[in-house]
């Protein structure tokens, strides 16, 4: 397939009616449409765009030109403007209602839409799940993951997100992500760094338990050896 890097996501589809799935801003549009110009065969060509996985709570996004007659079987092909777009069927509910927006220099994807709770944490059980992230304790390990650990991590790529508070047992159950996962450093980075700063703003918290599947990493920041 040819395909052409636009940003940060991945588009595909075309139709001449009125796109319900995709819309872009005005300036969303004047820089597709700028960066469209710019490539051979324009005519030939759509923006594809297409939900990669999970990141954090939300979705992670691929955008890139590719030739409208490369739509595969199911796939939503509208109009925004003059612009094409293509989005696979896989994506098509995913991006429902979502708006391609232009800010701070670049493309934004404002979406609607959130991941289910089998989609961010495949594979953990539902007993797991079940307690949830809503409670009292589970909002305060939340904010002190987003303040705190995250922005010390950051720097190695990784991140960390509760996936459930047993406050009962006063267990917490955390998921690792990015250069976090797979990385031989991770079972200390949980010890010595993001269990110490949760256990300093819930002292009663007995334990906090990595449920990560590190082997499906795909870009640790230290290899095992």
């Amino acid at each position: 397939m040819h395909q052409h890097s636009v940003g940060t996501f991945t588009l595909v589809h075309v139709s001449s009616e009125p796109f319900d799935i995709l819309t872009l801003t005005d300036e969303a549009r004047e820089m597709v449409s700028s960066a469209l110009a710019s490539e051979d065969r324009s005519n030939e060509l759509a923006l594809w765009v297409e939900v990669t996985g999970t990141q954090g709570s939300g979705y992670s996004y691929d955008l890139y030109f590719s030739e409208v007659a490369q739509a595969p079987e199911g796939a939503a092909i509208g109009v925004d403007g003059e612009i094409q777009i293509v989005i696979p069927a896989a994506s098509v509910d995913r991006l429902r209602g979502a708006r391609l927006e232009f800010a701070n220099d670049g493309l934004v994807l404002v979406n609607p839409n959130q991941p289910s709770s089998d989609e961010l944490h495949p594979g953990i059980p539902e007993a797991i799940l079940a307690h949830g992230t809503s409670g009292e304790l589970a909002l305060v390990a939340i904010r002190v993951l987003d303040e705190n650990v995250n922005p010390s991590i950051a720097s190695h790529g990784g991140r960390c997100d509760l996936v459930a508070l047993d406050e009962g047992n006063q267990v917490a159950y955390v998921m690792l992500s990015g250069g976090c996962q797979g990385c031989a450093m991770s079972r200390m980075t949980l010890s010595d760094g993001i269990e110490k700063m949760l256990r300093e703003e819930i002292p009663a918290l007995k334990e906090v338990v990595d449920v990560t599947d590190h082997a499906s990493g795909v870009n640790p920041f230290y290899a095992h050896s």
